[in-house]
C-alpha cells in the first residue's frame, strides 16, 4: 500500500462527480481554430482575445529578442536578470496604462501574490469581493491580514463592512477583479473608489480580463471608467489579450520601487524570457497603432451572444466577450463539452471549485481571431448538443 493511495480515491471521486478535468493537448498555434488531440476544432475557450498569440508582428519581435538577448535571463532580476528589454516593456506598459510606473513579473497570478503580502500584513484588513480570482485569495492568505469578504459587486455591503471593522484595523485595502473571469461581469469600480476614498482605503484591481478588451485601445477598466490616478494598484497579465505570458503591476513610483525591494517573486524567481518581453512590447505597439482588433473582438462577442440567446441558451449576465452558457449540473456540463468536441468545437466545461456548486457552465471565450462563419458553426453545434441532452 502506497502512502499516496488516498489520492487515487480523490481522483475517482472527481470522476464520479463530473469534476475531473480532462486536459487536452494543443498541437497548433492559438487561433480561431486549433488542432486539439489530433483533431481540428473551433476554439471557444482560450483567452487569446485579440489573436495576438500567433500574430506575425509578435512572432517577429520574439525571434529578434532571442537573437539579441538569448532564450533566458539567467538570473533573478534583482541580481543579474534585468535586461534592457524588461525596462523597455515596463516603460511601454506604464505609458499604455497612463500610470507613473510599472513592474513586470512572471504571471498575473504571481503579481497578485507579490503585491498583497508586500502591502498588507497582520493587523490590516483586506475587503475582498466574494468572487475574486484564486490568485487574490492566495495573496490574501499569504499576507496574514484579516480578510473580510463582501457580497459580489455589492458596494453597499462593502461600505457596511468597512464601517463595522474600520476602528480595529491598521491599514485597510479593498481588492476586486476588474472583469470577473467566470461570469464576464464588470466591477462597479467608480463606486468602489468613492467608498474607498471616504474611508481611506487602498484600492487594488486585478484587470487580467480587461486589458486589451475594455477602454481606449484596450487600456483596461481604469481607463474605461476614466479613473486614472484614482486606483492605487492595478494588476495586469500578458497571457490573455497580449498573447504572451507574464504579469505586471502599475501604480505610483514609490509602490513600484518598494515592490522591487520587497516583492518576493521579483527577488527570488527568474523573470520572463526575452522572447516574451519582445513579443509583449510588440503587442503594446500594435494596440497603440490601431483599435481595429479590439473593435472586432466586441463585434464578434455581441454577435455570438445574440445568436446563443436567440437559440434559447442562458448566457448569464456577462458584460464582456466572456460568454458563459449556464447548465447548472457539473455532469451535464462535462457531457455537453465532450459532445461539442466530438462535433468539432473545443469549449471546456467549468464546474466546482472554479465556480460554486450548481453553477456549472460551458465558458465560451470569443476572439478577434474568429470570423462570423466560425461563430455560426459554433452556435449550430451548441444547438445540436443542446437538443440531444434536453437543454433546449
Amino acid at each position: 500500500m502506497s502512502k499516496m493511495d488516498f489520492l487515487v480515491k480523490e481522483i475517482e471521486a472527481l470522476r464520479e462527480q463530473g469534476l475531473y478535468n480532462t486536459i487536452r493537448t494543443i498541437e497548433s498555434p492559438q487561433g480561431g481554430w486549433l488542432v486539439v488531440d489530433g483533431k481540428r476544432a473551433l476554439n471557444l475557450c482560450s483567452n487569446n482575445y485579440l489573436g495576438f498569440a500567433d500574430h506575425p508582428k509578435l512572432k517577429e519581435a520574439a525571434k529578434k529578442a532571442i537573437d539579441e538577448y538569448g532564450v533566458g535571463p539567467g538570473a533573478v532580476r534583482s541580481i543579474a536578470g534585468t535586461q534592457k528589454l524588461d525596462l523597455e516593456l515596463e516603460r511601454k506598459l506604464a505609458e499604455f496604462k497612463h500610470a507613473p510606473a510599472c513592474i513586470v513579473l512572471q504571471a498575473g497570478f504571481i503579481a497578485n501574490t507579490a503585491v498583497i503580502p508586500t502591502i498588507t500584513t497582520q493587523g490590516d484588513i483586506i475587503f475582498s469581493d466574494e468572487l475574486n480570482h484564486a490568485s487574490i485569495i492566495d495573496g490574501c492568505r499569504l499576507s496574514k491580514a484579516e480578510v473580510v469578504r463582501y457580497a459580489h459587486n455589492d458596494v453597499n455591503d462593502l461600505r457596511n463592512k468597512i464601517i463595522e471593522n474600520k476602528d480595529r484595523a491598521g491599514k485597510m485595502m479593498v481588492v476586486t477583479d476588474g472583469v470577473f473571469s467566470m461570469d464576464g461581469d464588470i466591477a462597479p469600480l467608480p463606486d468602489i473608489v468613492k467608498v474607498a476614498d471616504e474611508f481611506g482605503l487602498i484600492v487594488m484591481v486585478d484587470d487580467a480580463h480587461g486589458e486589451g478588451v475594455l477602454g481606449d485601445s484596450g487600456r483596461g477598466i481604469v481607463n474605461y471608467f476614466k479613473l486614472e490616478g484614482k486606483v492605487d494598484i492595478e494588476i495586469g497579465t500578458l497571457s490573455k489579450a497580449f498573447g504572451v505570458a507574464g504579469g505586471f503591476v502599475t501604480g505610483s513610483e514609490v509602490l513600484i520601487e518598494y515592490l522591487k525591494q520587497r516583492g518576493r517573486p521579483f527577488l527570488f524567481s527568474t523573470g520572463i524570457a526575452p522572447a516574451e518581453c519582445g513579443a509583449a512590447i510588440a503587442a503594446v505597439d500594435v494596440l497603440l497603432e490601431s483599435d481595429e482588433l479590439v473593435r472586432k473582438l466586441w463585434s464578434n462577442a455581441d454577435y455570438f451572444k445574440a445568436q446563443m440567446k436567440a437559440a434559447g441558451f442562458d448566457t448569464g449576465h456577462s458584460q464582456t466577450p466572456i460568454t458563459p452558457v449556464m447548465l447548472g449540473d457539473a455532469k451535464l456540463a462535462s457531457d455537453f463539452s465532450k459532445r461539442l468536441f466530438d462535433k468539432g468545437v473545443f469549449a471546456q466545461s467549468i464546474s466546482y471549485p472554479t465556480v460554486p456548486k450548481g453553477k456549472a457552465r460551458i465558458r465560451c471565450m470569443i476572439s478577434a481571431a474568429h470570423e462570423k462563419e466560425d461563430l455560426d458553426y459554433g452556435v449550430e453545434k451548441f444547438m445540436e448538443v443542446g437538443r440531444e441532452l434536453g437543454v433546449l
